[in-house]
């Protein structure tokens, strides 16, 4: 793993989060996205057929499906997938936001309603791997939140299924409808409906680049979450981590795919030596090595601070999906880290910890986007309005006011709605 100064590895990464413009990539993908607004499910099945191999009679997971599934996994599965699902509840359970009111002098009321979404997507990447955390992560807010209908999108296997153990979390989190589609027709699916798949309102979950680009080419005629990018980690340590956890934990990240960033950012020169041979060791033996190593020679790296200080302003430029605080005293600089995704603190809180079963969400602001953006959460399913009512007394004393700034932008129109509301009867 490559020992680095701070800003010769600034100016890589800068590149790699940086949106490359390709424009025949986009000229796929918006291709898709037409052909499923205009032809609907054909195009669907067209698709289907050409990426995933498979013909399907109907892309909707049936109930003999759902309970073919519970038979083909293990009861350690359902006992682990319960313990995670209590604790990614009782989590997401604090950010509930509730309506408020404020009754001010005159009679007059304010306040805020705050409502769920009615209909909301959710994408659950398929193809080589399976992933039951991401339903759980995705559809258990939007249920607290009090969606009315969860729709969720996946990929079908070559035999025509959906991955069982993806099929028992979408069944438990409270799922209502599972679609055996994939890619960015899937996403133009939710976006704008088909035959069988109905329109939704919001589109949240990560997937592949064509995913990720289509979220953005739909973004407006639907809401989404983010725009995921290649996974990250950064781990800041100093001469007191251990260097086998810190090791394992990059390449947890790293073994996501060849893109991944595992970044550690030290003030320790001698624990960066022994944290390249310890990361060398267990690339070695990981099964996964062949990502995992293309990765850590692209986008993993050691990087050499002069001060602690230092290393945290370097943290805070990268802005990294998850952080983890490996130093002496650690709780001591929490208050000092502006932006990350995620944050683990101390030697027993690695990131794998919060994937599954910590309960915070893993759905995290990628790409250097934590500095203004935050973690999937309950907030995402939900809608404010804002309430107004003014009776005429009190309308009375800033009726002229109003009418005096509405003339200072020339809305005479504007205006006139005050006016013709002065010394009415009503």
């Amino acid at each position: 793993m490559k020992i680095s100064k701070p800003n010769d590895f600034l100016n890589e990464l800068q590149n790699r989060n940086s949106e490359q413009i390709d424009v025949d990539f986009d000229r796929t993908v918006l291709g898709i996205i037409d052909e499923v607004r205009r032809l609907g499910d054909a195009a669907l099945h067209a698709y289907t057929e050409r990426f995933d191999g498979v013909k399907l009679a109907s892309f909707i997971v049936s109930d003999d499906e759902f309970d073919e599934a519970y038979t083909m996994v293990s009861e350690a599965f359902c006992t682990s997938l319960a313990k995670a699902k209590e604790r990614i509840t009782s989590y997401h359970n604090e950010q509930k936001e509730r309506s408020w009111f404020v009754q001010r002098e005159n009679g007059v009321l304010l306040g805020q309603q705050v409502t769920p979404i009615e209909r909301v997507g959710i994408y659950v990447p398929g193809g080589k791997a399976a992933y039951p955390s991401t339903v759980l992560m995705n559809a258990i807010p939007a249920k607290i939140a009090g969606v009315g209908h969860i729709a969720m999108t996946t990929p079908p296997q070559p035999d025509g299924k959906v991955n069982p153990h993806v099929l028992v979390a979408a069944k438990e989190a409270g799922v209502d409808i599972v679609y055996k589609v994939g890619g960015a027709q899937a996403i133009a699916a939710l976006a704008y409906g088909t035959e069988s798949i109905r329109k939704v309102l919001k589109i949240t979950g990560p997937g592949n680049s064509y995913v990720a680009r289509a979220k953005k080419w739909v973004f407006g005629d639907v809401a989404i979450d983010m725009i995921a990018g290649p996974s990250e980690i950064c781990v800041l340590a100093d001469e007191t981590a251990n260097a086998a956890y810190v090791a394992a934990d990059l390449l947890s990240q790293a073994e996501h795919d060849e893109q991944a960033a595992a970044i550690c950012v030290t003030t320790s020169s001698d624990f960066a030596e022994k944290l390249s041979v310890e990361v060398a060791e267990q690339l070695a033996v990981l099964d996964r090595f062949e990502i995992a190593g293309k990765s850590i020679e692209s986008f993993g790296r050691i990087i050499l601070a002069d001060t602690l200080l230092e290393a945290i302003d370097i943290v805070n430029e990268l802005a990294p999906e998850h952080l983890q605080i490996m130093v002496d005293n650690p709780m001591e600089k929490l208050p000092y880290i502006r932006n990350a995704g995620a944050i683990f603190i101390g030697d027993y809180s690695p990131e794998a910890l919060g994937d599954y079963m910590a309960g915070p969400n893993h759905t995290l602001p990628t790409s250097g986007t934590a500095a203004f953006s935050s973690p999937l959460g309950v907030y995402d399913f939900m809608k404010k309005s804002s309430i107004i009512y003014y009776t005429k007394a009190e309308f009375e004393t800033i009726a002229d006011d109003i009418i005096v700034l509405a003339e200072s932008e020339k809305l005479t129109g504007h205006a006139q709605s005050i006016r013709v509301r002065k010394g009415s009867v009503k």
